[in-house]
């Protein structure tokens, strides 16, 4: 099936994917990288660590040194003062009354502390940097890869998906992923170890006061998940209406001379208010949810901390063991510190969570984009298509735009090297269809298209396709110089090849009053040249690429009689000794072309020459009566020098 009209990527669905799907198909971007995530993940261990100890540490630092003797303040026993010895790493039982002793000890424990922290904050610094750099090589290449994909997508793919949505995708969803590599990823994995990390000693320093301390955790796992859902399919909606914007703004842009002249900017513009009114809302249900992760986090941390304070102070001042282990003032006071060092990459994690929920979603959009499959596969054992001579074969070919409405109906014919083929009809009647096939842009779905005895399924794209020329009613030119533009098909033609193909395209001249002659940059698709000289360029691209088949699909329906006459000199030269199709071109062509071939309701309903099937007085009489004989009468008023002008005839 050749394809059809529509907006929107078949494969676009609101519904979230599977988060872990996602991060793998990440992941495999990431490999190449492995040796660079690798020191991340070190640096990351090394920077957890230092977060991990620093509690312990501030609890030796009251219990050794600030307040080693609590006896005065609580009740204690002979196994309160000797567990609390037994955590003193940096200073002996003996020692701790002698305040000079605990002087040094708590300068050394600070020194310490303070080295700790200079140690995580540079470990911090090249770990973010490194997972930075490496998120940029990984961007780069996602955003090649998406380029090189969409080349590769059949043309039947764009005419059902707008530009502004393709465009969404590889600016605004890979900018999603940009702000969530490295920063905010790096913040979410360090704070996850660090959670994990964090628990692990709550539960081996005292594993009831650490059950306790972590009460709270399954409210917090249970709140992360829903809201986190939640706002993935809110970002997921907030990435299809910025793809509206966008399609319609590039819309907007590129009809803003029909808007002007006929007066629709208030309704071009109440329209773009209602696709911007609508990502307005789907930003903010999405960021409604992600705002009221934090809170509710920061809210079940405050519940953590007020339990460890309550419980541990209830048992310190009773001078009663908890978990079969002495509460001690610095073991409250490294709970104290660790429920917080707890709550800090929890509330982290919420607010980078926003970025990494956007991220994802983005990352579905790009990945439905990638799995596109294009409708036009070669074959695994495709060979190169050898020098095309020119014999071109239609055998029963049958072609659908949408399953069961045919577009073309068994068509035949045959071209023999160096013919003209001239295929007219009435709108709608599948002669743009037709021709698309020889290149293969599209499949046929009964029969075959072969050249030169090869089915053009049998051979790769590239060979086939630099073997045909088209000329089209509007050519694109790129934004480069009129020598790159018309070398784009040839990219090794030499400077002299391609004057030479200017010349033939009658194109010499005008470009060499150009301000730069051949190395003036062109505007925005070929802006500040008329019709008719871009028409001359892309002829002269044709020329260059040195063609044995040339396709012309409403090559001069655009232009003026003049330009029409000039453009029509240039084809007539290039299309000598080359197997030619010609779409409704002026009747000299008609007249002049070896085989013509009048389609109807996607049937070939009469073939011959002019003479031929004027004697018929079918069909082609009836289009040459209506169309053409006004265009004859006016060359033969002036002896052939008015230039007939050509059948406007689009096909779809």
């Amino acid at each position: 099936m050749i394809g059809g009209p529509g907006r929107m990527l078949q494969n676009e669905v609101l519904k979230p994917r599977s988060v872990r799907l996602t991060m793998g198909r990440f992941g495999h971007y990431f490999r190449p990288y492995w040796h660079w995530l690798l020191v991340v993940a070190l640096l990351l261990i090394v920077n957890a660590w230092v977060q991990v100890i620093t509690p312990n540490l501030i609890g030796q630092a009251v219990d050794c040194y600030l307040a080693p003797q609590i006896a005065e303040v609580v009740p204690t026993t002979a196994d309160t003062v000797n567990a609390s010895n037994q955590n003193c790493w940096h200073a002996a039982a003996s020692d701790q009354n002698d305040t000079a002793t605990r002087m040094q000890g708590l300068l050394r424990l600070s020194l310490q502390l303070a080295g700790l922290a200079v140690a995580g904050a540079v470990t911090g610094g090249i770990m973010f940097f490194l997972m930075g750099w490496t998120g940029q090589l990984v961007l780069r290449r996602l955003q090649v890869e998406l380029f090189d994909h969409i080349h590769r997508l059949s043309l039947s793919f764009y005419s059902k998906n707008e530009s502004g949505q393709l465009m969404s995708r590889i600016t605004n969803d890979v900018s999603t992923i940009q702000q969530a590599i490295g920063f905010a990823l790096v913040q979410v994995l360090s704070g996850g170890l660090l959670l994990a990390w964090i628990a692990y000693n709550m539960l081996t320093t005292n594993f009831t006061y650490g059950l306790l301390s972590l009460a709270v955790l399954p409210l917090m796992v249970v709140a992360t998940l829903w809201f986190s859902n939640e706002a993935r399919r809110a970002f997921r909606a907030s990435r299809e209406k910025i793809g509206d914007v966008n399609a319609e703004l590039q819309e907007g842009i590129s009809s803003v001379r029909e808007v002007q002249a006929f007066g629709r900017e208030d309704a071009n513009i109440e329209r773009f208010t209602v696709s911007s009114a609508a990502y307005r809302d789907a930003n903010i249900r999405a960021v409604a949810y992600t705002s009221a992760l934090g809170p509710t986090l920061e809210a079940l941390g405050y519940l953590a901390i007020a339990i460890v304070a309550g419980v541990g102070g209830i048992f310190l001042l009773r001078g009663q063991t908890l978990g079969g282990a002495t509460v001690s003032l610095g073991l409250i006071v490294t709970f104290l510190s660790y429920v917080q060092r707890f709550n800090q990459p929890i509330t982290q994690i919420s607010i980078m969570w926003t970025n990494i929920q956007s991220a994802i979603a983005g990352g579905e959009r790009i990945f439905d984009l990638l799995d596109e499959v294009p409708d036009i596969q070669e074959k695994p054992n495709a060979q190169a298509m050898p020098a095309i001579q020119g014999r071109v074969v239609f055998t029963d070919v049958r072609a659908e735009y949408t399953r069961g409405e045919p577009v073309l109906r068994g068509v035949n014919l045959t071209a023999e090297p160096g013919q003209t083929i001239a295929i007219v009809g009435p709108t709608g009647a599948g002669k743009t269809t037709l021709v698309n096939l020889i290149p293969r842009f599209y499949d046929i779905t009964g029969g075959a298209v072969t050249i030169d005895g090869v089915d053009v399924r049998d051979v790769t794209l590239p060979s086939l396709r630099r073997q045909i020329g088209i000329v089209l009613q509007d050519s694109f030119l790129f934004s480069d110089t009129v020598m790159h533009n018309i070398r784009f098909g040839r990219p090794g033609a030499t400077d002299e090849e391609v004057l030479a193909a200017a010349q033939l395209a009658r194109a010499h001249e005008f470009i060499e009053r150009l301000p730069d002659g051949y190395q003036t940059i062109l505007g925005e698709r070929g802006s500040g040249l008329s019709q008719g000289q871009r028409q001359l360029l892309s002829i002269a691209r044709a020329a260059l690429a040195q063609p044995r088949i040339l396709i012309l699909d409403e090559a001069t329906s655009s232009v003026d009689t003049r330009t029409e006459r000039q453009i029509q000199v240039a084809l007539e030269e290039i299309m000598a000794g080359r197997t030619s199709f010609v779409i409704a071109h002026r009747l000299s062509t008609i007249r002049n072309a070896d085989q013509v071939l009048v389609l109807a309701r996607g049937e070939v309903v009469e073939r011959g020459r002019h003479e031929e099937l004027l004697a018929l007085r079918g069909v082609y009489y009836d289009l040459y009566m209506s169309q053409f004989q006004r265009q004859e009468e006016m060359m033969a008023a002036t002896n052939g020098h008015v230039p007939a002008v050509a059948a406007t005839v689009t096909d779809h």
